[in-house]
């Protein structure tokens, strides 16, 4: 690949160099204009009518959206022939991040150009893509992807809406019910998962919302992004023409993994958005409120809660883009090998479906802590709907549901990779096998380095052994039934979560500091300082709580002398570190950095 990134789930095992991602700051100006223009678009048009959009304003929310196509903004990721601007991931991701300030808005965007357009790009027809993408691109048509049903949310493939093939072989009959359809009341077009006859898999179909035989139920009455159209729709002997088969008789599901990958990293820049406009406003609180006759700002209690709240943002919008740039190199390296340019989109989200996980549950809960604590600096005034915060709040805890939960994305994190090692696609053995023999070795203690960066990788492959080392053992206990250990397998994909952050961090301030003279630089570095010390602290806990979970004697002292090993990092003065952060924040009264 163009940059040598590795494959999905091969962090675990092999070393990135900081010169092989990709980072924010690099950014060129046109992508910087098309998030201008995101920008200009949110705040103009979307904020000021935020509250009208959460009375479920139908025709409001048409409007907006009808105006985000006229912009362009709805085909971003669409290419030239279908009227898109033909832009790759990264930038599309982009985009995303600055939409995702809209609150419910930013669902509605993220739902009609991701799972109600992109299904039809990478496994439509040409003369599918030829209709429906244009009036997709341009706003003409509202997009919508109905899988949910009542009885089949984490298990779509049990859904029970039947598509019949008439005698003729023209049409489909379409019977069934679909339920939390965002977009649904506002939507032209339909993506719908539905079984042919008996068979035992899901196919798709493109259905015009419109058709007879279809109703629209009312807008649910959320806890939050109340502003997006959100309801059940009901399908009676709708007529579906034969030509409407999207992808193969059977694909269906397939489709739907497929496009839940992508909705995951789309989620994951969303929330980053998301969380620096929360940030923004807590800080501009924060230098605005007064108690016992000085600013809230000033308060060390606060500064802490600012700090942490930009810590976490930042590790997560350095995973994003870190996955999005190693989308697009794979994406560029199948096209080069003679992979058809659709074929090859699909094939590179597949590869990083673990990724795709990763982002998406840390995304959430890193914006799920912003935002909480967003509320509890604005004090009483953040329970108050008068204060952002308090919409942000509550839109916010839809993200650990959507897009599979973060307990599903948890478990497909550890699955996949299992999976993937069965398969002989990652070697897993060996470097596990190496860890066991090390930790029967006497320690490398090794010396005292003045690298701070050469120290700090260190630590992220003691975590990586740590993990081998858990993940190992458990496979050697559990073999075939390892998936039934659902709570080892999510502390596993813990420590894979924080080691790829920490990991993302750390190779984001590595490459800044080739760009950044030291003063400059030296806010980051605590920002990694104190993200490291903490993560050390967090997957060590994680790791003794897997290895207490099914080890014993011997084998258990070995374990947790390992685990004590893996996880040692230096000590790290992180009030002072905060402190400075915040007073960055707080100076330049907004996140920027």
């Amino acid at each position: 690949m163009p940059k040598k990134a590795l494959k999905g789930g091969e962090f675990l095992i092999k070393e990135t160099l900081s010169s092989d991602i990709f980072i924010p700051e690099e950014f060129n100006e046109e992508q910087r204009m098309i998030a201008q223009t995101c920008k200009d678009f949110t705040d103009t048009q979307v904020l000021p009518n935020a509250d009208q959009l959460d009375t479920h304003d139908r025709e409001l929310l048409t409007k907006l959206m009808k105006d985000a196509g006229e912009l362009g903004l709805l085909g971003i990721s669409v290419p030239e022939e279908y009227m898109g601007f033909n832009q790759d991931f990264v930038t599309s991701m982009l985009a995303l991040e600055e939409m995702g300030k809209g609150y419910s808005f930013a669902v509605a965007y993220s739902a009609h150009t991701g799972i109600g357009t992109l299904p039809i790009l990478y496994f439509g027809n040409e003369k599918q893509k030829a209709e429906y993408l244009p009036k997709l691109a341009t706003g003409e048509f509202i997009g919508a992807y109905c899988l949910t049903e009542p009885d089949a949310g984490s298990d779509p493939n049990n859904g029970k809406t039947k598509a019949i093939l008439s005698e003729d072989g023209k049409s489909y009959n379409l019977n069934g019910v679909k339920m939390w359809i965002t977009n649904g009341g506002v939507a032209d077009l339909f993506i719908v998962f539905a079984k042919i006859g008996d068979d035992k898999n899901l196919s798709a179909f493109i259905v015009d919302a419109h058709s007879k035989g279809i109703t629209i139920g009312v807008d649910e009455e959320k806890m939050g992004i109340r502003g997006s159209s959100t309801v059940q729709v009901f399908f009676e002997d709708v007529k579906v023409p034969a030509e409407n088969l999207l992808g193969e008789q059977n694909e269906g599901f397939k489709i739907a993994l497929y496009i839940l990958n992508l909705g995951r990293i789309k989620l994951a820049g969303a929330t980053v958005g998301a969380s620096k406009a929360t940030i923004d406003n807590s800080v501009q609180y924060a230098n605005e409120r007064k108690q016992f006759k000085t600013l809230i700002s000033n308060f060390g209690a606060i500064q802490y809660k600012l700090a942490e709240m930009a810590i976490r943002t930042f590790a997560s919008e350095s995973l994003t883009y870190r996955i999005s740039q190693n989308v697009d190199d794979a994406i560029n390296d199948l096209i080069a090998g003679g992979m058809d340019k659709d074929k090859a989109k699909i094939e590179a989200i597949r590869q990083y479906a673990i990724e795709a996980s990763i982002a998406k549950v840390f995304g959430s809960e890193a914006l799920d802590y912003v935002v909480d604590e967003a509320v509890q600096i604005h004090g009483g005034m953040g329970y108050s709907a008068e204060t952002a915060v308090e919409r942000a709040y509550r839109d916010s805890r839809i993200n650990r549901i959507f897009e599979g939960t973060n307990e599903i994305n948890r478990m497909v994190t550890v699955g996949e990779l299992l999976k993937r090692a069965m398969k002989g696609e990652i070697d897993l053995m060996t470097p596990a096998i190496a860890v066991s023999k090390e930790l029967m070795g006497i320690p490398d203690f090794g010396s005292v380095s003045v690298d701070y960066f050469a120290d700090k990788h260190k630590l992220i492959a003691n975590f990586k052994k740590a993990i081998l080392m858990v993940s190992g053992a458990a496979l050697q206990k559990f073999t075939n039934k390892i998936q039934e250990q659902q709570e080892l397998l999510m502390n596993a994909a813990d420590m894979m979560m924080y080691t790829y952050a920490t990991e993302s961090m750390l190779l984001r301030v590595e490459k800044l500091s080739s760009m950044y003279d030291e003063k400059k630089i030296t806010i980051y570095k605590d920002m990694l300082d104190v993200y490291l010390y903490d993560s050390a602290a967090r997957i060590n806990k994680i790791g003794v709580d897997a290895v207490n979970s099914f080890a014993e004697g011997d084998e258990q002292a070995a374990m947790l002398m390992g685990m004590k090993r893996f996880t040692k990092a230096a000590p790290v003065n992180v009030v002072k570190a905060r402190r400075a952060v915040a007073a960055k924040l707080i100076e330049d009264n907004q996140y920027k950095l």
